[in-house]
């Protein structure tokens, strides 16, 4: 059986990549030639998933592709998947090597793609979605635009979008709302992120996922910018003291597939994972909703909490002028930052698609 190995060596993955393609990167099946029928031995994708350790990845997409999928396809179909910061591919190339066919089948975070492709980060911005329903707006309206590009200019088909619960922050020192992060080292996943904190006068570090805790606690970090529950699940209740629930963003991942690799899967098999994989979308997001109010419950030390374990932080109230603040962010700082980051393509990608849909226009021209 081949087996796909993630290396480092990234070069000289690239030469194998169309080999790899072509292949599909599985193991146990040989595609049949035109002259010959198809080969029905059974047929195992290698998947990357998301983050490790997080809900979505051990309650949701890890059980789909070992449990799921060969129950649905009666052991004709299965899977091997792995996490994605276990998986030795650095964050920022996931894109590229989904579209060399080095990785056939990934999960590609939208935080990475915000120095090299920021076009695409669009519907997660800091900021502009205060709630959920705003997400699914802004998503509904940006959906086609990015899959459409993916496809067109990267050769990757886009197969499910994926939600982490509300990334909110957790600081070590007391606070009572946005003034008071003035000064203070945060952690932040994207230079998006940074554009919103330096703005109320922090300090942004860009740090990991897996490093956040060790950061906050050798003390390079005062506060973190990260998921209710995904800070709940890595501990990071027990080195900070209080909890502002305010969604700075979501956090969002594209599950896409190489698409020769998509393409000379078995059309049974494409079938479906077309029919399935809008499934696991949904249950992640309910997944992010729950967990959302099951971190900030669980954080807090409060009886709702059913599925973390208990802390003691102190919840700080999001208050009227804050929402104000946060909005007045966005419009003056964020949205103009990453239409200057991404250039005057992406004013025009905004205006075709979220800032209709949410009413939010994009900054004139300089």
């Amino acid at each position: 059986m081949h087996v796909l190995r993630y290396s480092t060596e990234w070069p000289a993955a690239r030469r194998l990549a169309r080999v790899l393609a072509v292949a599909l990167l599985c193991g146990g099946v040989a595609l049949a030639s035109p002259s010959q029928p198809p080969v029905a031995a059974p047929f195992k994708l290698r998947v990357v998933g998301g983050l490790a350790g997080v809900t979505q990845y051990t309650q949701l997409e890890a059980p789909f592709w070992t449990r799921d999928l060969p129950r649905l396809s009666q052991g004709r179909f299965s899977a091997d998947v792995v996490p994605f910061d276990r998986a030795g591919v650095p964050g920022m190339e996931m894109l590229r090597l989904l579209q060399l066919g080095v990785v056939p089948f990934g999960t590609v975070l939208m935080s990475s793609l915000s120095a090299q492709y920021p076009q695409y980060t669009a519907v997660d911005l800091p900021g502009l979605n205060p709630d959920f329903a705003a997400l699914r707006t802004s998503l509904q309206a940006f959906r086609p635009y990015l899959d459409q590009a993916l496809r067109e200019e990267h050769g990757i088909e886009t197969l499910a979008i994926y939600v982490y619960p509300a990334q909110v922050v957790f600081c070590k020192q007391a606070l009572s709302g946005l003034a008071d992060l003035r000064g203070r080292k945060v952690r932040v996943s994207s230079a998006a992120q940074g554009d919103f904190m330096a703005a109320l006068g922090a300090k942004p570090l860009l740090t990991p996922f897996s490093e956040m805790v060790k950061s906050i606690k050798a003390g390079a970090s005062e506060c973190a910018v990260t998921g209710t529950m995904s800070g709940n699940i890595l501990g990071l209740h027990m080195h900070t003291t209080h909890l502002y629930p305010m969604p700075i963003t979501w956090g969002l991942a594209i599950f896409g597939a190489n698409r020769a690799a998509w393409q000379a899967l078995p059309q049974e098999l494409r079938t479906l994972l077309q029919a399935e994989l809008p499934k696991l979308e949904t249950a992640v997001w309910l997944s992010a909703e729950q967990d959302t109010a099951q971190g900030v419950a669980c954080n807090t030390g409060s009886a709702q909490c059913t599925t973390g374990r208990r802390g003691e932080m102190a919840l700080v109230p999001v208050r009227a002028p804050d929402e104000a603040r946060r909005r007045e962010i966005f419009d003056t700082v964020v949205l103009p930052r990453w239409i200057g980051r991404c250039g005057a393509s992406c004013a025009d990608i905004w205006r075709r698609t979220i800032g209709p849909a949410r009413g939010i226009a994009a900054p004139a021209a300089p």
